[in-house]
This record gives C-alpha cells, structure tokens and sequence, in this order.
C-alpha cells in the first residue's frame, strides 16, 4: 500500500489537474431527481443520463408523478439508458417509498437509503455527498480501476474499496476524489488504452505501462 507521502503527492497532482468545483456530473434541481438519475447511470453514460432526465423530468415533474406513472410508459422514457425494465420498477417503488415513508424527504442515512429499490452504496453515496455534503467515498468503475492501478486499494470488491479509500485519504478530500478520479478515468486512465504517455500519475501508478 501507498505511505502517506505517495497519497499526498497523488492528491497534490490531482487538485492540480483537475480543481474541485463541486459540480456533480448528472443534472438535478431536487434531491429526488438526483437519487434517479444516479439510479439510471448504472451501466449508462452521464451524458446520455442528462438527456434523458432532461425529457423525463417534464413529463414526471414531481415524486407523485412517478409513483402513479404506469410503469409501461416510465420504461418507454427510459429505454435508453439500458436494463430499462428493472430501472423503472425500482425508481417507481422508490418513488413510492420516499413519497409514503418519507413525506417526499430523503434520508441521510446510508442504511436507510440503500432500502430503496435498487440504490446500493455507490447511489446512496452519490447523494448522502452532494444532497447533504456528507463526506463519501463513490465507487464505480473509474473509481475502481484507477484506485486499483494507483496502489490504494488491493481489491476488486466496490464495498472493500470503498472502506480501503476512507482508510487512507482525509476526509476533506473523500468528494472532491471521487469526481477527479472520475474524470481521469475518464480522459486519461480509461479501461482500454490508457493515454500512460501523458499521464501525471504514472509514476505513481503500479500497473504495466501501455
């Protein structure tokens, strides 16, 4: 494992690289809409997540909306975005528990937001940290592939990586991570033919060289 001195010199290139701005890559205007659109970016782009919440949120402006919706239409609207059948299901039950349970309110707590239909740790954590700016670790696949090359985790296990990652980094930078590994996963150290040439972490980085 990294010593404190590499973790450092690693969070040094990357605030460099890549300054924090807080911004969270799907779009959203209510904390519900961000607990969907992270539950549709599974398996999917950000980008082709935003164009279809641009659409969807309109004809379902509310959390009533998508608990009545019939469920035949809401998978229509999301079609795109892949395995289309089981992401309508689980955002209308969702809709309906947040609706019934919660007063149309988001919880914070983890263990009450991985309950919902089809939200595990890596959704739950997207918006316990920009919802309510509890500091949280994300993993994808990103997230998970660069984390791995760099030496700061040893598994394949999202959960274990996840608990690895708040180990070793401040929380101070727990956030502002994910979205810079993100980006780096996706502009640099991406899964196939990584740009290893250009990279600013390469010497950082323990896996073979492209």
């Amino acid at each position: 494992m990294k010593t404190q001195e590499d973790i450092s010199r690693i969070l040094t290139t990357l605030d460099q690289l890549y300054p924090f701005d807080g911004k969270c890559f799907l779009n959203y205007k209510e904390p519900w809409q961000l607990l969907f659109a992270t539950m549709l970016s599974a398996q999917c782009t950000d980008s082709r997540v935003n164009q279809v919440t641009e659409e969807l949120y309109k004809k379902y402006p509310s959390i009533e909306a998508f608990a009545n919706a019939s469920l035949s239409a809401l998978e229509q609207a999301v079609r795109s975005t892949g395995f289309f059948r089981a992401k309508a299901r689980n955002i209308k039950q969702s809709a309906k528990k947040l609706l019934y349970e919660y007063g149309g309110e988001l919880p914070s707590d983890i263990n009450l937001l991985i309950e919902f239909s089809g939200v595990g740790r890596k959704t739950a954590n997207v918006v316990r940290g920009h919802i309510f700016n509890i500091p949280s670790v994300t993993v994808d696949t990103h997230v998970k592939r660069v984390s791995f090359r760099l030496g700061l985790t040893k598994h394949q296990d999202p959960r274990r990586i996840e608990f690895d990652l708040m180990d070793i980094l401040p929380q101070t930078h727990w956030i502002r991570y994910n979205q810079q590994i993100i980006t780096h996963g996706r502009q640099v150290c991406t899964a196939r033919n990584p740009q290893c040439s250009i990279c600013k972490l390469k010497k950082d980085c323990e896996a073979p060289m492209s």
